[in-house]
This record gives C-alpha cells, structure tokens and sequence, in this order.
C-alpha cells in the first residue's frame, strides 16, 4: 500500500514528511501568493529524503481572501489568512492525483494552534476521512499531528534543523516577511527550539 503526504514547505508538513518517509509527496500550487517558494522548499526537502515529489497546478487564485492571495479577508474569515475551504479543496486536489499513483491513504499536517479554523480540527478530518473513503477509491486521510505544536512535531520526530531551518511558512510573500502570522509561528518555533 502506497502513501502520500501533502508538503507545503512549511514546519509542520516538513516534520510529517521526514517522520512518515511517504511514497510520495505533493504541493499544490492552488493559487496561493507563496506557491514559488512553497515548491521550492517542498522539491528540496523531497531530494534531500529521495521522495518522488509531484506538483499540482490548479488555479484556483480568484476564489482566495486574505493574505494568502494578496486581498482584503471575507466578513466572515475567523483570521486574516483564511481561504474559503482551502484543506478541502486541497484534499480533494492530492486525493484526485493520489488514485492515479494507487495511493491509499494522504497524510495532512495540522497542529494544535490550527484548531481555530474548523478545517483544522479533528472533527474536519474525521468527516473529510468519511467523505473520502466512501468514495470511489476509498482513500483515507489520517492527520496525526493534531495534539502537537510545531515545535513538539520536531522533537517527536527527530527532525534535522537544517530541514527546519528551510522551512517557509510566509503567507504573503516569497520572501519571508517576518510579520505575518505565518512568520511569526516560524519564529516562535525557532526560539522553543533554541535556533538563532
């Protein structure tokens, strides 16, 4: 049985990532600002761990809010990030490419201080299983980080700094801005673990 984790590039999927060892890996570039430097970290963490790395491309920019695609958020978005529906689509998305690689179950990456966003709470991720393995296919979706934070992920799973290090969790520029929340739980995360 095959498997698959869904990179970002970011801390978190990283640590699952090194810590599954998966068949494969997938990023999605969905439209999202960051999607250059999410591949690039993603394609570097995947030849560093010789996992085979696939891109999917869907743009899906014109449907986005908040800072992931450079607008002002929704009236109802619990946070300035916050894209109508993205862990959904973005299941659904790697769960299309997985059928074709005979993958039978796609890793996701969320932890604790993700559970303010409902798709990135453990009742998500049970009904999103549920949908998924009903259907055709019968993929799971297990998302075994989700009684961690970030930094509790790299000591669980031993991960190597310099994987860490690499790391982009940006949501509004390729280059890290150093003040969005994204950056900010990048740099909490580097000072629980001591990395100056």
């Amino acid at each position: 049985m095959k498997n698959a984790v869904l990179l970002s590039g970011g801390v978190d999927s990283i640590c699952l990532t090194y810590g599954i060892m998966p068949d494969f890996a997938y990023t999605i570039d969905y439209g999202q600002t960051v999607a250059e430097r999410e591949i690039y970290v993603s394609k570097y963490i995947c030849e560093k761990l010789k996992i085979e790395h696939k891109i999917i491309t869907v743009n899906c920019r014109n449907l986005g809010s908040g800072t992931l695609v450079g607008s002002e958020q929704s009236s109802i978005s619990p946070s300035v990030e916050w894209w109508p529906f993205r862990n959904q689509l973005l299941v659904t998305l790697a769960a299309m490419q997985a059928i074709k690689d005979s993958v039978t179950t796609i890793y996701l990456a969320s932890v604790k201080s993700d559970n303010f966003h409902k798709d990135g709470t453990e009742k998500f991720y049970d009904s999103i299983n549920n949908l998924m393995t009903y259907q055709e296919g019968s993929i799971n979706i297990n998302c075994p980080t989700l009684e961690y934070y970030s930094h509790e992920l790299v000591k669980k799973y031993n991960v190597p700094l310099e994987l860490i290090t690499m790391a982009h969790s940006c949501h509004i520029s390729n280059l890290a801005c150093g003040k969005c929340s994204g950056c900010t739980k990048q740099l909490r995360v580097r000072h629980e673990l001591g990395i100056e």
